[in-house]
């Protein structure tokens, strides 16, 4: 079995769950770390074990034995990283989005494509061993024709006005928070569990706190207890907190979905039903192993995830026996074995459909993404173009 090397660029909350997801596919090995300064980077080596360690990605890209770079930087480094990865020729999987805008994302996903490279955006949610059951159902018309899809994606970790992030603002995180960073999220799910394409959009987006307290010292995504002596600056916010999207698909399907990061209690809620004209199905992220099943002339159901329950197709993404409970880091793991094995495997992107999100869902992403940003302004549905 080959063993391939890769270098991770970034040493926040995400950078670190790539690495540890890659560590368990036992065919990958992680030799390169780069942060924004030597000393950090040096510490965080040091700490998960990684050989090499660079203040500067460029010096990591001449790197000759490092195959595959993992972008897991703030969204407005994107660009111009996968595009030094994919002019280094190695191959790249970039957290999302994909880059800041659509002309950025268009360029990436041309040079990506004409490089040969394979090409990945981290849209893990697909990679669910129950989505990927649904999937299954779907395509083989269990639940009849599809004609309401609908749900959320909410959060609760920038409820008080205290809580701050580099995602606040739009210089690092775009024009887009709470739709870019998890409505994406629920956008692609919802694309990839139907195979329907989302294709225009009704928007109307809020920001619930305008003025925010920035704290002086830096502050980890997800971390919002800060300690009673924190010094805060007063900061106005330009991005929304919740956003709700009327949705109309390709085929003519309608939709529905709420995004919301002030949604108290709701930790890391994405949920996603779909109504078909035989039965439903409906599926939260935070009771992972359950797949709801509704029927109007008999007894609802409950699916746990099993492999000896699941379809041929859906039971390569399940790796444990029925009870035992595979959620985020799983589907993080299987995101991570697709996109490897399929590097293994020597495919190629334009021939070999993939088992992962591309740079072409990357790109789509921040089309619907802007579509939503000026159904807001205009108060019009607007069609996604890509």
């Amino acid at each position: 079995m080959r063993t391939l090397k890769a270098g991770v660029i970034g040493t926040g909350f995400i950078g670190p769950a790539h690495i540890e997801a890659i560590r368990r596919l036992g065919f990958v090995e992680v030799v390169g770390l780069a942060a924004s300064d030597q000393a950090k980077a040096e510490k965080r080596a040091a700490e998960l074990g990684i050989p090499h360690a660079y203040s500067d990605y460029r010096e990591m890209l001449l790197n000759p034995e490092i195959q595959v770079v993992h972008n897991c930087t703030p969204n407005n480094l994107h660009y111009q990283i996968n595009k030094d990865i994919i002019l280094s020729g190695k191959h790249v999987l970039s957290e999302k989005p994909l880059a800041v805008s659509t002309e950025e994302t268009g360029e990436l996903l041309r040079l990506a494509e004409e490089s040969g490279i394979v090409h990945g955006v981290n849209f893990n949610y697909r990679q669910f061993p129950v989505l990927n059951q649904l999937a299954s159902m779907v395509e083989q018309e269990e639940l009849g024709r599809i004609h309401l899809i609908h749900g959320s994606y909410l959060q609760d970790w920038l409820l008080y006005d205290t809580d701050f992030n580099w995602r606040m603002s739009p210089e690092t995180g775009g024009k887009s928070r709470a739709v870019a960073d998890i409505g994406s999220h629920w956008c692609d799910t919802a694309q990839h569990i139907t195979g329907k394409r989302i294709d225009e959009v009704f928007a109307d987006l809020t920001t619930v706190i305008p003025i925010r307290k920035k704290p002086v010292s830096h502050a980890d995504t997800f971390e919002s207890n800060q300690p009673e002596e924190t010094e805060y600056e007063e900061v106005p916010i330009r991005t929304e907190d919740c956003a709700s999207v009327l949705l109309r698909f390709d085929d003519g399907t309608k939709g529905a979905f709420t995004v919301s990061q002030v949604s108290a209690g709701r930790k890391n809620r994405l949920s996603i039903e779909l109504s078909g004209s035989c039965k439903s199905a409906s599926w939260n992220q935070e009771e992972p192993e359950k797949l709801w099943i509704g029927y109007r002339d008999k007894a609802n159901e409950v699916l746990l995830a099993d492999p000896t329950l699941f379809s041929s197709d859906a039971q390569s993404s399940i790796h444990h026996p029925g009870g035992h409970n595979e959620g985020w880091p799983d589907a993080l793991k299987n995101m991570m074995l697709n996109f490897y094995t399929y590097i293994r495997e020597g495919k190629n992107p334009l021939k070999d459909e993939p088992q992962f999100a591309t740079f072409r869902e990357g790109h789509l992403s921040m089309c619907i993404t802007e579509a939503i940003l000026k159904s807001h302004e205009t108060g019009r549905w607007v069609k996604v173009i890509v």
